[in-house]
């Protein structure tokens, strides 16, 4: 079998991507973007001392006399002498002479006396104790999650400097695909373009349109010269035969075709190229579970190039249960989690997506693969 070799077909699609220009985005509005500059804190966390339990602050030798109460918010305390204390609530500023706080679960209490063991600074966080001003907390490169938005919030960042997800303009072609209702004679009913909307977003791009050709080379030239967004991808008619279109079309176009076919199965006519706009394109293959193959080949670390992040490295993991051996021939098959292990599940057939629907990843098995440990690409969603 010709064509790339599927790992160096993957660090091809992350290496041709041009980065998308960087945008400055109230912080709310950028999740499953990607940092494009270092995440700064504006403020220090906590930006004061601060009460790590609800309970007494306390200041020198028991017992203590309570003198008061802390609520959180409040902006002014007056600080404890020795032998006072006064009830502080978790996240409340520390007075001034707080030797520690005992919580009210270890406090002995008998009118406005308080006594208990406590160790000296014990339960109270200290300003700048989990992020001082001006740290550097998380690299450009690094995806925005709701954690990640969590945590500018809380060192006072309000605006995030990030790309965007990759937009991407789905050609999906062929006479015999209908998008509903049941086939006739000589149709079959379209699984890529339902599967491609939570395919797209979870492989770091958004999906802006999706377009249904026929199988002439003049509707594709046309929906190419129309396609919008920052990728193209084709689904169907990659291979070479007499209706297979891209190739073709790439070639009148002026398209420069940087990986022709991978050394894989499924998927082996996946295709990607650079547009004469300088857009990249990839030709997804038409049996569905072949598309999801090619789809975390090529699309997947083409869309993380484009939003500045590195290529994933695969988790590794072993691979039990019996498959036959294909030497030469990259196989990427559906396995889930069994113990601390995979196992093969469903089908693996280019036009099933039985194994892809009830798997968690796909395991790659190298061309000289004859059992043990093998990387594993997570499957999106």
């Amino acid at each position: 079998m010709n064509g790339c070799d599927w790992a160096a077909a993957r660090r091809c699609a992350h290496g041709c991507a041009r980065p998308l220009q960087p945008v400055e985005l109230p912080a709310p509005e950028t999740l499953g973007a990607t940092l494009a500059a270092p995440l700064i804190a504006a403020a220090a966390m906590p930006p004061f001392d601060c009460s790590a339990m609800d309970g007494y602050a306390v200041a020198g030798d028991p017992p203590w006399r309570v003198v008061g109460v802390i609520a959180a918010g409040t902006a002014a305390v007056r600080p404890l002498g020795p032998g006072s204390a006064a009830e502080i609530a978790t996240g409340a500023l520390i007075p001034a002479g707080t030797l520690a706080v005992l919580p009210y679960e270890k406090a002995d209490r008998s009118g406005d006396l308080v006594t208990g063991e406590v160790t000296a600074g014990r339960h109270i966080r200290r300003i700048g104790e989990a992020a001082r001003a001006g740290a550097d907390l998380a690299a450009a490169g690094t995806a925005v999650t709701a954690a990640l938005l969590g945590l500018a919030a809380s060192v006072g960042v309000d605006v995030l400097t990030v790309r965007r997800a990759a937009r991407v303009t789905a050609l999906i072609i062929g006479d015999e695909v209908r998008s509903s209702g049941l086939p006739g004679d000589g149709q079959i009913r379209d699984a890529i373009g339902p599967l491609l909307p939570g395919l797209v977003r979870g492989l770091g791009g958004e999906l802006l349109d999706v377009a249904r050709l026929g199988d002439t080379r003049e509707e594709l030239q046309a929906a190419l010269r129309n396609a919008s967004g920052d990728v193209v991808v084709t689904c169907g008619a990659s291979s070479v035969g007499r209706s297979d279109t891209v190739r073709a079309v790439l070639d009148a176009v002026g398209a420069r075709l940087l990986v022709d076919g991978v050394a894989c199965r499924p998927g082996h006519p996946q295709a990607l190229a650079l547009l004469p706009d300088g857009r990249p394109l990839v030709a997804l293959p038409g049996n569905p579970y072949a598309a999801v193959v090619a789809s975390v080949t090529l699309l997947g670390p083409l869309l993380a190039g484009l939003t500045g992040r590195p290529l994933p490295e695969l988790p590794v993991a072993d691979l039990v249960g019996s498959l036959p051996a294909r030497p030469g021939l990259t196989r990427l098959i559906p396995v889930s989690w069994h113990g601390g292990a995979v196992r093969p599940v469903g089908s693996a057939r280019p036009a099933s997506l039985q194994g892809a629907a009830l798997a968690q990843a796909l395991a790659v098995l190298g061309p000289n693969w004859s059992g043990g440990p093998v990387p594993l690409v997570p499957l999106p969603g």
